[in-house]
């Protein structure tokens, strides 16, 4: 039985690059895959973008009022009928802006279609608060795998801070992407601790830090 895995980490611990090499992976062996993002990423429109440069075209949007288990059946129907070949693992960027009942969507899909779905995304907003599709994944997936990447300090990096400008800021909306306006810079818990004026409580910081 195909499973649901979750692989998530902190800004820039390369995620949709993992994505695109998995994808690779298995057309390489000629095996064919869908891949997807949600709407609410707008960037790269319609394309998952590598910080290292590759780019590729996603295969469908899901918007946040979409069914996601009938989606993916109408694109997996229509991609047999126009290449000949079932796809063997649906793709997803971005997965912590899918919904609470869209993630339970992609878990049916693992399970009652027999694709693997493998999904890319972070757990945690710019203030520590786990995105709801992130939450869901940690509740229902069978596979967690975290992509490591480090903080300025040499430090594992937990945490994404939000920048506007040279400032990091610690309220706003959620969902803020990366871009002209808005940026991002991932941190240990410490220079989080440091640049956030003690938001983080120091118990939480000790907690996570045994986690290095």
């Amino acid at each position: 039985m195909a499973k649901l895995y979750f692989r998530y980490g902190a800004m820039n611990s390369g995620k949709s690059t993992a994505l695109l090499q998995a994808a690779y992976n298995y057309e390489e062996r000629g095996q064919h895959v869908l891949l997807s993002k949600p709407s609410v990423d707008t960037k790269g429109d319609r394309h998952i973008e590598s910080r290292l440069g590759v780019t590729r075209e996603v295969d469908y949007l899901i918007t946040p009022d979409d069914d996601v288990y009938a989606q993916f059946q109408q694109k997996r129907a229509a991609h047999i009928t126009a290449m000949q070949q079932d796809v063997s693992c649906l793709l997803l960027d971005e997965a912590q802006f899918l919904t609470e009942d869209q993630v339970d969507g992609m878990l049916r899909i693992a399970l009652l279609e027999d694709i693997p779905v493998l999904a890319y995304g972070i757990r945690t907003d710019f203030r520590t608060r786990a995105f709801p599709g992130s939450r869901r994944l940690l509740e229902v997936a069978h596979s967690l795998e975290e992509l490591k990447t480090i903080c300025r300090c040499g430090r594992k990096a937990l945490f994404n801070g939000r920048r506007v400008g040279e400032r990091f800021i610690f309220d706003g909306d959620q969902v803020a992407i990366d871009g002209d306006d808005v940026t991002y810079e991932s941190l240990c818990g410490g220079c989080y601790l440091q640049e956030s004026g003690g938001i983080l409580t120091q118990e939480s910081v000790l907690e996570n830090s045994r986690k290095d």
